[in-house]
Formats: structure tokens, C-alpha cells, sequence
């Protein structure tokens, strides 16, 4: 059985939302695996040799806490995407990044991550303001097809990861894993996994981070 627990991060630290947070919430699921949102070129190298030489943790909030958990327990990195999202997804955050009520609700959102950390992340109000910030930006642009480019190319790039977690498990054994992604993809992947689950008929146990204690 593959037992994988989805939990909802952000990709910089923000109060108590950091590498030391997450860090502790895989000292409790005690993962073998930890599926995560970045590309294979994200921690090169480079990357590994700094931490494995010099102790030198990597910037991204997720990978830090990785690497933490990894001086005392062992555990297997697998980078799930194919590819980043496209330019299009700037092009829109470009056009509706000055609108004073999204920046409101984004405010918002921010401020209950510094204080909350991964237990709001984790949570329905978080799904309910991400909801309400897609709502506002559908709004503003209309509908239009910049839009529409971008919602089909999030899918895809939620797709990609899913498929990649599947693909992994058909040709690899482990008991315990995690899938960290980011909060904003929360309500659809949710979606997703239990979707696949079915589809894909494979013996997966999803657990999702947080909904025990809702």
C-alpha cells in the first residue's frame, strides 16, 4: 500500500510558515518520499553539494525542510513537474496586480500565513480565499482569453504532477510519502487525487493534511 499525505505549502518563509514548521510536520508522517512541486533543475547539483559539503540550506522553504529532515532520517527526493507555468500566468498578475481589492484579500491571506503558518494553509479558509481571489481576478479580466490560456495551462501543470506521482508509484515501493505543493492548487488537486485514485485503480491511500482536525 502507498500511503501518500498531500500537504499545502508555500515556497518562502513567511512568519511561521518555514522550513522549521514543515520541517516538524514530516518528523510526525515520518515519509520515505516527498513528492514535490519543482522541476528537476531546482535543486541541482550545485544545490546538493553546498548542503552535503557546507551544511548550506536551500532557499526554497520546502527543499530546506527537506534537507533538515534528511540529517536524521532517510528520505527520497522526487521532483514532480514537467515543465514551469508559462509566461502567460505573469502577463495576467501583470494586467490585475494593482486592484486594491485583491490586494485586500491578498493582505489578508498573507497575514493569516505569517501568524497560522501550515495550519491555515491547510485549512478551508484557505481554500475559500483563494477561491474568492480567482473569482476576483475572472472578474477583472472578463472572462477573455488570457484567462482562459492561463486556467487550461494551471491544469496542465496540475495534471503533469499528478501523473508523475502515479508513474512513480507503479514502478517504485515504499510505505509513507508526502505531496507538497503549493496552497493556491489545494482545492483542485484535492480534486484531482481522488479523481485519479479512481481512474487509475491503484492501491494509493491519499491522506490530505489538515482535514482530520475540520
Amino acid at each position: 500500500m502507498h500511503n501518500i499525505t498531500f500537504i499545502s505549502t508555500m515556497h518562502k518563509k513567511n512568519g511561521k510558515c518555514n522550513a522549521d514548521e514543515l520541517y516538524n510536520i514530516l518528523k510526525e508522517e515520518s515519509p520515505e518520499v516527498a513528492f514535490l512541486e519543482a522541476l528537476e533543475s531546482t535543486y541541482s547539483n550545485y544545490d546538493k553539494t553546498m548542503f552535503s559539503s557546507f551544511g548550506v540550506y536551500h532557499q526554497k522553504l520546502e527543499l530546506e525542510a527537506i534537507q533538515k529532515y534528511s540529517n536524521n532520517s532517510s528520505i527520497e527526493y522526487v521532483p514532480v513537474l514537467d515543465s514551469g507555468l508559462s509566461d502567460l500566468f505573469n502577463d495576467k498578475y501583470e494586467r490585475i496586480c494593482e486592484n486594491i481589492q485583491l490586494q485586500e484579500v491578498l493582505d489578508e491571506f498573507n497575514s493569516l500565513v505569517q501568524t497560522n503558518g501550515f495550519q491555515f494553509l491547510n485549512s478551508q479558509l484557505s481554500i475559500t480565499l483563494h477561491q474568492k481571489m480567482r473569482m476576483l481576478e475572472n472578474r477583472l479580466l472578463n472572462h477573455n482569453d488570457l484567462n482562459e490560456a492561463v486556467n487550461a495551462d494551471i491544469d496542465a501543470y496540475e495534471n503533469s504532477m499528478i501523473r508523475n506521482i502515479y508513474s512513480y508509484c507503479r514502478i517504485n515501493r515504499f510505505e509513507k510519502a508526502v505531496f507538497m505543493c503549493g496552497s493556491a492548487h489545494r482545492k483542485s488537486i484535492i480534486e484531482k487525487i481522488r479523481r485519479s485514485n479512481t481512474k487509475e485503480k491503484m492501491d494509493i491511500n491519499w491522506v490530505v493534511y489538515g482535514e482530520q482536525s475540520q
